[in-house]
């Protein structure tokens, strides 16, 4: 168990339970999922880059992505159905919350003239998105190997009802919130 589940387990729990007053335990919003999503625009020219985007996403998730492809073709962009154009990964239970951790503690820390997350980016259904421009605020990314700069999606999805409940569970955890 890490130690944001036993914070979860032992703190975060009682304090939901005590502002919102649920009655049945499986009320009790929680974190469900973490979504990393990494888009690489120019592997429509170079099919390497995405190759070292999934090399660090693994490094930075703890597992192996997914590479996703083109759903149809844009010839705008010379985009071709079936093309490789992004990886993601989910995670889930003990590496999701291993990842908050390390997001919460060592990574959102190191973003320059960082602020705080807004409340503009929950969808209404408890789930939080936000991105970030550069993937080597994360200290498994060794500078010096790093081709490109890259950006990252992120999405945490929860079992709140409410935007209201999911914001008191992230700033639970010590996520950065600005109001």
């Amino acid at each position: 168990m890490t130690n944001f589940e036993k914070l979860y387990n032992d703190v975060i729990k009682k304090s939901l339970v005590e502002k919102f007053g649920y009655k049945n335990p499986h009320e009790i919003p929680k974190l469900t999922k973490i979504v990393l999503n990494m888009g690489i625009g120019a592997a429509v020219t170079d099919k390497k880059k995405v190759t070292s985007a999934m090399e660090e996403l693994a490094l930075i998730a703890g597992q192996q992505p997914v590479m996703t492809k083109a759903r149809k073709s844009i010839a705008t962009f010379k985009l071709r159905e079936g093309m490789p154009i992004g990886c993601k990964v989910t995670l889930r239970s003990d590496r999701m919350y291993e990842f908050l951790e390390r997001l919460v503690n060592m990574a959102l820390p190191r973003i320059r003239d960082f602020h705080g997350i807004t409340g503009k980016n929950f969808d209404g259904k408890g789930n939080f998105a936000f991105g970030i421009k550069e993937q080597i605020i994360f200290p498994e990314i060794n500078y010096e190997k790093v081709d490109e700069v890259r950006g990252l999606d992120i999405v945490i999805c929860t079992t709140a009802k409410t935007d209201e409940e999911a914001k008191l569970l992230l700033t639970s955890f010590n996520l950065p919130y600005k109001k």
